[in-house]
């Protein structure tokens, strides 16, 4: 965030946290300049915080503390880290230049350290029991209908094919019945013919 008025950077970073920033400038023109961090103590007094290395020496890194400083000649940027935030690492900073008693501001930062608010009143436990349960359970009993008339419907397809099946059985069974009387009737009627019975039948009659 900007604060228009006096062109000041916020910045917010939590408690035990990282922060960084970047301060541009001009790689040719001040590229031979000591970089550094302070932190603003009144309207007229920035407390130095920590310095960059020498242009000849980009990728290493000067610490102080928590917070590390590194200029990166090359493209102009100077980035400032501030780890392990503490509530007293609040405040405004600024990143600088000096080259021979000539100072100047790159760039005014306020960092603003948040405190991580810890829910004591209400545990987590209900909202996550509300959100698993934000399922309507009447699904469950659905489920369980759906399934229970899948299984009825089949056992009463598998009852229906059974009986079908053995009344064609039964039918069949009948058809051959009546054929079965048919051909023993002939076949006694035969049998009674060659032993003549049939004439002293037809005798007595």
């Amino acid at each position: 965030a900007f604060c228009g008025a006096e062109n000041i950077t916020v910045v917010y970073g939590m408690e035990g946290g990282t922060i960084s920033v970047n301060c541009t400038y001009n790689p040719w023109q001040q590229r031979w300049r000591e970089k550094s961090w302070c932190k603003q103590i009144d309207e007229t007094k920035c407390q130095h915080v920590v310095s960059a290395r020498r242009f000849w020496l980009p990728f290493l890194k000067n610490r102080n503390g928590t917070t590390s400083i590194r200029d990166n000649v090359h493209e102009g940027v100077v980035t400032v880290t501030m780890k392990q935030l503490k509530k007293q690492d609040a405040g405004l900073y600024q990143c600088k230049t000096d080259f021979l008693g000539e100072t100047n501001s790159l760039r005014k930062v306020q960092v603003e350290v948040l405190t991580a608010v810890l829910d004591t009143q209400v545990p987590e436990e209900p909202r996550a029991v509300q959100s698993i349960s934000s399922i309507p359970p009447e699904a469950d009993f659905t489920v369980f209908y759906i399934i229970a008339g899948m299984l009825v419907t089949k056992f009463l397809v598998a009852v229906l094919i059974f009986i079908m099946g053995n009344i064609w059985k039964s039918r069949e069974t009948e058809q051959k019945i009546p054929d079965l009387n048919e051909q023993q009737a002939l076949s006694f009627t035969g049998d009674l013919t060659r032993d003549g019975i049939s004439f002293a039948w037809e005798s007595t009659a």
